[in-house]
Parts: structure tokens; sequence; C-alpha cells
């Protein structure tokens, strides 16, 4: 089983002197994908004004254009300790055990903006740039992205994916129709008795649920052997929309 995070917008700053290395990074058939994504986000960094505009920032965030601009050669952490924030903090990747990082880097990717899916302990510098981003010079992140992330998911043999990316990252890398997938929505009993969708609470349940996956390192190879696992794991799961999953919070 592969299962698909979203990435952050905040993150935890510093990490070793080891810069990053686009040929040690998951699906390393996306690194030309990469390296164009990286120069120009390094190039943007050249111009403030249109950095600040381009990547929406606020006032308080224009050091974040030096970020950009330091990428390459900026220090590196696993990228599942780089990001913070609601999911991260409920799986609280950095208290794991040895075996159950083992796990995650094994069962884990995360999409992003810059670097495409990246394994849960590849190491990555801090960045910023979402998915809804257009860099000059580059087409939308959808057309960088999309079909060269579908080919890398199709040639990696992969027999489960379970996707709990937002559909802004979805779209950056869909699954391909040939590889069995499921998305993962969260989703609470309202007091009229409706089922509703989460915002807040959809993060905080992806994260729990990821590190007792981590933790129960269960062998999942199909959608209904992942329902069986939550079932029995005290996660109320249940079939949704067609290709979906309701998780209730």
């Amino acid at each position: 089983m592969l299962i698909l995070l979203p990435p952050s917008e905040t993150k935890r700053p510093g990490g070793s002197k080891r810069a990053l290395d686009l040929d040690s990074l998951a699906l390393p058939s996306l690194a030309p994908q990469r390296a164009q994504v990286l120069d120009a986000l390094v190039a943007l960094s050249d111009d403030p004004v249109a950095a600040a505009r381009v990547l929406k920032l606020s006032p308080r965030q224009l050091d974040e254009i030096a970020v950009n601009a330091a990428v390459r050669g900026a220090p590196t952490m696993p990228a599942v300790d780089r990001y913070t924030g609601v999911l991260y903090d409920a799986m609280d990747a950095a208290s794991l055990d040895a075996a159950s990082r083992r796990w995650l880097a094994r069962h884990v990717m995360i999409q992003s903006a810059p670097f495409g899916p990246v394994g849960a302990l590849d190491r990555i510098p801090a960045y910023r740039l979402g998915a809804a981003a257009s860099l000059p010079g580059l087409p939308a992140m959808t057309r960088v992205w999309a079909d060269a992330v579908a080919d890398a998911l199709a040639a990696a043999s992969i027999p489960f994916v379970l996707d709990m990316r937002s559909e802004a990252y979805v779209a950056l890398g869909p699954v391909p129709d040939d590889v069995p997938s499921v998305y993962v929505r969260v989703v609470t009993n309202g007091a009229d008795g409706a089922v509703r969708a989460l915002n807040h609470f959809n993060k905080h349940a992806k994260g729990a649920l990821v590190r007792r996956l981590a933790q129960d390192r269960p062998r999942i190879a199909s959608r209904a052997g992942f329902v069986r696992w939550a079932d029995a794991a005290g996660f109320r799961v249940r079939e949704g929309r067609s290709g979906e999953l309701d998780l209730f919070a």
C-alpha cells in the first residue's frame, strides 16, 4: 500500500547541512520537473515584488523569499519532519520508533509543489510554494506535474493507493486508472443525521490514522484490506461516493 498525503504550508526550519539531492528522492523519473520548478522558484526570488505577488505573501512573510532563493543549498530534513500543522502534529512522526519510521519510508509519500511526491523520509529543504501558484516561465503546476506523476506512479508497481491528499494536490498527480486506489474523505454525522465533510478535524483525523498505521505496520494490499484493518483498529470507515471511503471523525 502507498499512502499519498498533502504537504503543509507551515514548515519546521533548519535541518542537517546535507543539501538537497534530487537524485535521492522517490520517483527519480521526476528529476527533470523538479529541477525545472526549482530553477523557476529561485529565479523568481530575484524579484521580491513579483515573488510576494506570485506567492501571495503578507508583509510578515517576506522572509520566505530568501528561503526560496537558498533552496538548493539549504539544510534538509526528512519530509515528514519538515512539515508542521494539524495533520503532521497529529502524526507526530518524530516521536515514532525506528520501525514505525521505516514503515513510513516504505509506505508514505507527500505530494509537494516543488518536488512532486517525495518519500516520508526523503530529505528536503524548507520552501514556500503552493499548488495554485503559477511561476513565471512555467506552465501551471498541473501541467508541469500531472502527467509526469501519473506516469511515475504507474511505473512503480503499486498494489493499492490510499489517497489522503487535498483536491488541489490530487490535481498535481492523479493516480492512474489502472492502479487500484481509494480517496479518503473525512466526515462527521451532523445533529440532523446528515453526513458532512470536515476541515480542521479532517487533517487531524488523517494524521492520527497514519500514525496508527505506522505503529501497527499492517500488510494492506487492497481497499477491502484497509477497511478490515481500520474497523479492527477502532476507526469508523464506510463506503462513500464512487471511488471514495468516508472516515468518520
